[in-house]
């Protein structure tokens, strides 16, 4: 058996955490760049996960619980894989805590990397193409 490679897996399990949490503002984003909704949609898709003072609704809430349910199904997935091999108890615990550290760095960065594009790129294109759709 393979000893788990702790940056590839972080890497991964950090990037899918990052997009679970933030699916409510990247979904409608990258479905609108490829023409399968309109603005209003878009807008209303993303409205769907905030309270109606523009701060982070409950359905905003469940998507972050789930993308932290992700990254801890990743450490404990990655802790059976890594106790199938003959590797030293402390090495183990060495790549235990690298996973949490770098599971957390890549997540957290990731996340905020895709808020910020997705923000930027729903004032520049979805909103304006929302009140184009408004008035017509």
């Amino acid at each position: 058996m393979k000893n788990p490679n702790v940056v590839k897996w972080s890497l991964k399990y950090g990037i899918m955490s990052a997009l679970a949490g933030i699916l409510c503002c990247v979904a409608p984003a990258i479905l609108f760049m490829f023409g399968l909704m309109g603005g209003v949609v878009a807008i209303s898709f993303a409205d769907f996960f905030y309270s109606e003072d523009g701060s982070i609704g409950m359905g905003s809430i469940i998507l972050r619980i789930i993308g932290f349910g992700i990254g801890c199904i990743a450490v404990f997935k990655f802790r059976e894989k890594q106790n199938q091999c003959s590797i030293d108890p402390k090495r183990k615990k060495i790549n235990l805590i690298l996973l949490v550290i770098l599971l957390l760095i890549f997540g957290v960065v990731f996340f905020l990397a895709m808020d910020s594009w997705s923000a930027w790129y729903f004032d520049e294109y979805i909103v304006p193409q929302q009140q184009i759709e408004l008035n017509t």
